[in-house]
């Protein structure tokens, strides 16, 4: 890790990092003054949705006081119009700005933001330092032919370099998590001769071409052949364990090795790459075992393979360590990067050693995009890794990680539908059943649950997957205080209960 990481003076846990968490005053000056009190319902039109209440589709017109209401119609008819539905129904809120931890709405309330917008505002929401730098650099230089370079690009470049285990030095920077995986898995395939990718079966990498042939944890069906040669292996699932040992515990080696024998049996001999996340998240926050990645690399060092990390969502301190890769110390030839890397801007990286990059360039190496090398969020990446290693976030995201684990182990003590907890830092999981350990999940009680956090003012999201419960992902930002995580806590209780007891 780079010598500036220890620098700068430790931040207390219970307090907002310096600069870090603006208040929303600051950034949300005109947002609405009431808001749901912590652990009470909403009353009125903000109770929209609670268990049992039907949710609006799209351009359905929300319940709303006063003279916003005309207004509100207005916008949900737009709404319903215009906007194609890319995935699961729209929140109904129309939300109106957000600062810190907090989104706020058109109607009043204010809303304890667990995700970190798409998980990736690590900052918060309008952090001071990146508002500032979006308004400098867009006076300046904001984008350019992709062919050209500008400093802030090869300064991100090199301080991403040196955050990272040697050889990890070269970067190619594009903007999201999809186009960065679909650059590793080209680069892999071109280096390698070879077109076979090998990933999890619970696995989330993106929706373009390569990046969604990649992924199995949702968007298969209906859309015709993916990429020829993808394969998918078991994920380790510590708490629902398919192979295992005289104990009952997961066997994860025999698991790997006949994954392994299967892809053997069903590749044409043309291996080109493994690309996982070292947690998965939209698999259902599952963290393989310690000593599975080093044995996956062994297996694709046997195969000649390139080993791919998709940090995501786990890169940048998330987890209590700068890249989750370094609990073991394995390397991958290829990492990306991307969400917490412009803490909600559209940046990502794709960082690899100068042998395979040199070997890329000889081979004609093509991933020439729009905004790739872009110098607008390009500095805001420069500004993340400021603030990431002044504030010393890893070890803040490990205090909070602490605090937070303590609070949902304490909410699973108190609940018997809560079957698991896991994770790692600000990155957790909380599992749902309905009849006690490893039991059958419920769609319903995961629904009802994220209703009523939504209800009650606490806005998460839930991992919906065949063979395992409903699992609430909680990901806040990185500048959250203990406060903040007790009120979210206070409301993911009161939900768990409430919902629990309507089953």
């Amino acid at each position: 890790m780079a010598a500036s990481h220890t620098t700068a003076p430790s931040t207390s846990a219970g307090q907002s990092a310096s600069a870090a968490a603006p208040s929303a005053a600051a950034s949300c000056s005109d947002a609405p003054p009431s808001e749901a009190p912590s652990g009470t319902a909403p009353s009125g039109d903000t109770a929209w949705g609670a268990a049992g209440a039907a949710r609006p589709n799209a351009g359905t017109a929300r319940p709303s006081a006063g003279a916003g209401q005309a207004s509100d119609d207005a916008f949900w008819a737009d709404a319903e119009r215009h906007l194609v539905r890319y995935g699961p129904e729209f929140t109904p809120e129309i939300i109106e700005c957000a600062a810190g931890s907090f989104v706020y709405t058109a109607g009043g309330r204010k809303l304890l933001d667990f995700t970190s917008g798409q998980m990736s505002a690590i900052l918060g929401h309008s952090h001071p330092e990146i508002v500032n730098t979006v308004q400098r650099q867009i006076a300046s230089l904001d984008h350019l032919f992709s062919g050209m370079l500008s400093r802030p690009v090869v300064d991100l470049a090199r301080r991403l370099a040196e955050t990272l285990p040697a050889p990890l030095e070269k970067a190619l920077l594009l903007t999201t998590g999809a186009e960065s995986n679909e650059a590793a898995v080209r680069m892999a395939k071109l280096v390698t001769g070879k077109h076979e990718i090998v990933s999890f079966a619970r696995s989330w990498h993106g929706m373009t071409q390569a990046a969604a042939s990649a992924t199995y944890s949702a968007g298969r069906k209906g859309y015709g052949p993916g990429a020829p040669g993808n394969f998918a292996i078991p994920v380790p699932n510590a708490y629902r364990p398919d192979f295992t040992t005289p104990d009952g515990a997961l066997d994860w080696r025999r698991q790997l090795d006949f994954a392994f024998d299967l892809i053997d049996a069903q590749s044409t001999g043309s291996l080109a790459a493994c690309l996982v996340e070292p947690i998965l998240s939209s698999g259902g926050i599952i963290e393989p075992p310690a000593g599975y990645f080093a044995a996956l690399k062994e297996k694709c060092r046997e195969r000649g393979m390139l080993l791919i990390f998709d940090e995501a969502q786990t890169g940048l301190c998330r987890t209590g360590t700068w890249y989750a890769l370094q609990r073991e110390g394995v390397v991958p030839d290829i990492l990306t990067l991307s969400k917490t890397l412009g803490a909600g801007l559209p940046l990502a990286a794709v960082v690899t050693s100068a042998e395979i990059e040199q070997e890329a360039y000889e081979r004609g190496f093509l991933f020439f995009t729009t905004h790739a090398a872009d110098p607008l969020v390009a500095a805001v990446g420069n500004t993340v890794l400021d603030v990431l290693e002044r504030e010393r976030l890893d070890e803040r995201a490990r205090s909070l990680g602490t605090f937070l684990r303590r609070g949902l182990d304490e909410i699973a003590g108190r609940h018997e539908v809560v079957g698991d907890v896991r994770g790692r830092g600000l990155l957790a999981g909380l599992e749902l059943v309905v009849d006690g350990e490893a039991g059958r999940g419920s769609s319903d009680l995961g629904a009802r649950v994220t209703q009523r956090c939504l209800d009650l003012g606490l806005h998460m999201n839930i991992v919906q997957l065949t063979g395992m419960g409903g699992v609430l992902r909680m990901a806040p930002p990185l500048t959250a205080t203990e406060e903040e995580l007790s009120l979210g806590l206070t409301i993911l209780d009161q939900a768990i209960g409430e919902s629990g007891a309507a089953l």
